[in-house]
This record gives C-alpha cells, sequence and structure tokens, in this order.
C-alpha cells in the first residue's frame, strides 16, 4: 500500500465522519456530555474540577467535585485541546480530534492488514470496512472513548512484531488507561506478548526485564501524572469510586445515596439466584454483543475464520486473550455496566485487528469452497463486492435510525427550555438542581446540577438538603417506580412545590 492509498482512505472516512455530525448537535447521551463537559472546564482554566454530580460513589462533599474519578479524563483533554487549537468554546471546536481519530481508523486498518498479509486487495477492504464500521460510527465523532481505543489498539498490534517495539506499545497502553479504567488491561497484555517474544526468540532473563521496563516507561509517561494528581485529590492512585461499582445489583443502583450502602453484604442480600440470574442475562447479552456490534453481523464470521487459521501468530493470541477477559470481567464482575455499553467500549480497541481479519477470513473461506468447484474467479470478487456493499448499508441504517430518526439526544434538547422556565419562575443563578442528566444539563444551560439519587422521596431530599439543591427537575424517562406518587400526587409532599411541566418534565421547587 503506498502513502498516497492511506491518505485516499483517510480522506473518505474524513468526509464520512464529518457528514454524520452533520446531524448530531451535541454529545448525545450521558458519557459524551461529561467528557465534553469536563473538557469545557479545562478550556475555561477550571481545571479538572466539575460542577455537577453525576453519581455519588466516592462520597462527594459538594461542588465544585474533584472531576474523572470514575470515567477517565482523555476523552476531555482531547475536548479541550480542539478548543484550544481553535480558540472557540463551541461543541465544533471540541470534536475536531474525534472526528480526525475516527478518520484514522481506516488507513490503521489497511496498514495492519498489509502487515499481516502483504496483500493490497485485502488492506484495501478493509480499509473500506473501517470507514463504515456499522454500530461504531455513530459514537466515534462525538466526545468519547471509541476512536482512541480503535487507533491506540490499533497501533500496539502494529507495532509488535517491529523490533523493540516496547516503548511505544506501552505509550499507546498509557492512552488507553487514561481513557478508561479497563486499558490497563494493556499493559498486562504487553507484559505476557513481552514474555512470549524472549522465549520464543530464546533471549536472556535480562532482556526480558529490560523490554518491561521500557514498555512500563511508555506507559508510566502517559499515567504518572495522573496517578500523582489522584494521590493528592483521593489519597490514592484510583478514585473509591469504581470498587463500590463491584456491589451494585441493578444499574440504577450507580445513583445510590448514599454509596456507602454498596458493600459485599449488599450485594449478596440480593440473593444466589438473582446474581447468577443476572450473569446469565449479561453472558446472553454480550454475546449478543460479539456477533452484532463488534463482529457487525455479517462480518463475525469472517473474523472468527481468520483468527482460528491464524491463531499461531502471537498478536492473534493476545487479542483473543484481551476479548476473553473483557467478555468475563463484562458478564461476571461488571454485568451492568458491560451490558450497559462498557463492553462495547472496551472492544473497540480490537475493532482495527478485526478490519484487517474480516476480508481475510472471507477469502480463506472463498478458497476453500473454489477448491471444492463451487466459487469461480469471478464469484471470488463478487463476495468482496458484497461484503462491503452490506456493510455500507448496515453501517447507513444504524445512522438513520440512531441519529436521524430518533434524533441524537437523550434528553438534553429540552433543558434551554425548562431553564427558561426556571429563570421566569425566579430562580437565581446560583441555584442548582437536581436532573436525570447533571452534566447534560450543566452543559445545555452553565447550571450548577446533582444526579438523581436512586431511592425514594427521602433519599431525595437527603441529596437536596445535603448539597443545597433547589430544585427537582423530574423526566418521565427516568422516573423510578420509588418515585411515581411525587409525579402523579405532588400535592401529597409539602417540601416540593409543583411549578408547572415543561416538555413533558414536571418541575419542582424544594423547600
Amino acid at each position: 500500500m503506498s502513502r498516497r492509498n492511506y491518505l485516499i482512505l483517510f480522506l473518505i472516512a474524513l468526509v464520512v465522519q464529518v457528514i454524520v455530525t452533520r446531524f448530531q448537535t451535541i454529545p448525545g447521551y450521558l458519557d459524551a456530555d461529561y467528557y465534553y463537559s469536563g473538557g469545557l472546564q479545562l478550556a475555561q482554566g477550571k481545571g479538572f474540577t466539575e460542577p455537577y454530580l453525576w453519581n455519588y460513589l466516592d462520597d462527594p462533599e459538594g461542588i465544585p467535585h474533584p472531576s474523572h474519578g470514575y470515567w477517565l479524563p482523555l476523552a476531555s483533554i482531547l475536548t479541550a485541546l480542539g478548543m484550544w487549537l481553535t480558540g472557540q468554546q463551541t461543541y465544533e471546536a471540541g470534536r475536531i480530534f474525534f472526528i480526525l481519530l475516527g478518520a484514522l481508523v481506516s488507513p490503521l486498518s489497511a496498514a495492519l492488514s498489509f502487515r499481516l498479509f502483504q496483500k493490497n486487495a485485502l488492506a484495501w477492504v478493509a480499509g473500506i470496512l473501517a470507514i463504515f464500521p456499522v454500530f461504531h460510527l455513530p459514537f466515534m465523532p462525538v466526545p468519547d472513548n471509541y476512536g482512541v481505543f480503535m487507533v491506540a489498539g490499533g497501533m500496539i498490534f502494529l507495532l509488535a512484531d517491529r523490533p523493540r517495539p516496547w516503548f511505544w506499545m506501552g505509550l499507546f497502553a498509557g492512552f488507553m488507561s487514561l481513557a478508561r479504567s479497563d486499558g490497563l488491561l494493556w499493559l498486562g497484555l504487553i507484559f505476557l506478548y513481552i514474555l512470549w517474544r524472549v522465549r520464543d526468540e530464546k533471549l536472556s532473563f535480562a532482556i526480558l526485564v529490560q523490554n518491561g521496563l521500557l514498555a512500563f516507561l511508555g506507559f508510566i509517561l502517559v499515567m504518572g501524572p495522573w496517578y500523582i494528581r489522584n494521590l493528592e485529590v483521593f489519597g490514592a492512585i484510583m478514585s473509591p469510586a469504581g470498587s463500590r461499582a463491584l456491589w451494585i445489583t441493578n444499574y440504577d443502583e450507580t445513583f445510590m445515596y448514599p454509596a456507602s450502602k454498596l458493600t459485599y453484604q449488599h450485594w449478596l442480600a440480593s440473593g444466589w439466584g438473582e446474581i447468577l440470574k443476572t450473569r446469565w442475562w449479561a453472558f446472553t447479552t454480550n454475546l449478543q454483543t460479539v456477533f452484532a456490534a463488534q463482529g457487525h453481523i455479517i462480518l463475525f464470521p469472517f473474523i472468527v475464520t481468520g483468527m482460528v487459521v491464524l491463531r499461531k501468530d502471537r498478536r492473534i493470541q493476545m487479542a483473543i486473550i484481551a476479548w476473553l477477559i473483557l467478555f468475563f470481567v463484562m458478564t461476571l464482575i461488571f454485568p451492568f455496566a458491560g451490558v450497559r455499553g462498557s463492553f462495547f467500549h472496551a472492544g473497540a480497541a480490537l475493532q482495527v485487528l478485526f478490519f484487517a481479519l474480516a476480508p481475510f477470513g472471507l477469502d480463506v473461506v472463498v478458497a476453500w469452497a473454489r477448491r471444492k468447484g463451487r466459487f469461480t474467479d469471478h464469484a471470488y470478487v463478487v463476495f468482496r463486492i458484497a461484503l462491503i456493499q452490506i456493510v455500507v448499508m448496515l453501517t447507513a441504517w444504524v445512522v438513520w435510525v440512531r441519529v436521524i430518526q430518533n434524533g441524537w439526544q437523550e434528553v438534553e434538547l429540552s433543558y434551554p427550555a425548562v431553564e427558561s422556565f426556571l429563570v421566569e419562575h425566579g430562580a437565581q443563578p446560583d441555584e442548582s438542581v437536581i436532573v436525570l442528566s447533571s452534566p447534560g444539563y450543566y452543559m445545555m444551560t452553565g447550571r450548577s446540577a446533582f444526579a438523581q439519587p436512586y431511592g425514594d422521596v427521602d433519599t431525595l431530599l437527603e441529596v437536596a438538603d445535603r448539597y443545597h439543591a433547589s430544585y427537582f427537575l423530574f423526566d418521565p424517562h427516568g422516573k423510578l417506580e420509588m418515585l411515581k406518587d411525587l409525579f402523579d400526587n405532588p400535592q401529597n409532599y409539602p417540601r416540593f412545590e409543583y411549578l408547572g411541566e415543561v416538555d413533558e418534565t414536571r418541575i419542582f421547587r424544594i423547600h
């Protein structure tokens, strides 16, 4: 593959990314809202702080609160870099680097394919498949970690067979860890890969240690400053928020208040029947993610075929182990987070390899069929074209349904109207609200906000009293059964003054 070919793939992918962005006027969901708002804070010189709380897992004292204790900061840093580069604190500026990363996935997939198979045709197909990544495409040009993980994971596989790539592999593992907590897995996999290479090449123990130190140096160069910051803020290299998430018994408990209720005993109290039922549900759902979201339905059998044929390649072995570990962790340890998107997020690190393997797997299957006399040379070409056409159509359908038809938002676009209603009814700038998406409300209005806690009316009032929240914005999309009576019969709750309704959101002043 020539540089010109890589440039063509990049430019086509860039055009596709930009087209998708024309239908995404806001980040559009909680994770992206959070990352974008964090980038805005950085661009405004407010550092790693947040004027909102989206969960209560680290028992926050109030706002401003140290940011990125649960979700990590790289996406926010990239958002801020886009704003600093352009001198504009806008959404268009904040997503520049995510669009570019999304466009890089295509030439990177082609480069990895060419490295593996030395065939231009396969590299072109891999690059085109990466331009149309079906379920991933709507999420790649927004402030999130899909493009980061695809590029960093792809670079690790691309570098793996180079002479002494350890520092650079460690560096990319560091970027992945700065993006997501499961990125740390890749440092462990790199150490394992170093051990394999040393054994295969019959090198000395001293070389093993030296290579491991180089990889760790690259990693700590990225993560060291963040670990130091966490030690200063939380007294540990990681926030306590993540460990409490181990003990949730349903997804809504992510917003439990107080989070001290989330203990091993609380988890056990749900009963072994419920615990096993949850893990079976996560197992079956994550299998669907493997087939549909990561394997893009049509590509899945060819990805598996490629892995089977190349199973002795150490890079493929590393990928299989990563896939199995992620599936295990997101099924048995963090089933709710895994099903709600973490497995899909984390698996993005393997997508560049999958794009490279799929055309090869198709060639293996068609070559077998040709030997059996079932396909001609002409059919061989037709199958490649058909594979691309199906992937393009699937991608277009996903973008249409997820982005255009249903609208790229959760509840955020209604928040400006709600804010206008609050101001009309006397809300002061320093008064805060309790709302379904606190980062989203801050992003759309600039008003400090707290996440609606998991619990009953008394829990809601505990949060309001502790953090001095003045209003509760009750969105029916997030209505919990424990608060249903408040929604239906506000007159029964004297501390809640019902002010009115805007776009189905009921607005209460808290006395």
